[in-house]
């Protein structure tokens, strides 16, 4: 399903961001996807897609 029209960006674009970089916030995500970046209509989906990925995906820990 596409999430933002504008961009042409989909839901699993989005997922797909979200499980490898695991952005901390919406404006880390518009950083890795272009959502938001024209009518803004898009942000509140992309965000609890975002939401939703990362409470499902294991956090990985820096190793010092």
């Amino acid at each position: 399903m596409y999430v933002c029209l504008c961009n042409a960006v989909s839901d699993k674009a989005i997922r797909e961001a979200v499980r490898r970089y695991q952005p901390k916030s919406i404006q880390h995500l518009r950083q890795l996807v272009p959502v938001g970046k024209q009518c803004g209509k898009c942000i509140r989906a992309a965000r609890e897609i975002m939401d939703e990925e990362l409470q499902h995906s294991p956090q990985y820990k820096e190793i010092a």
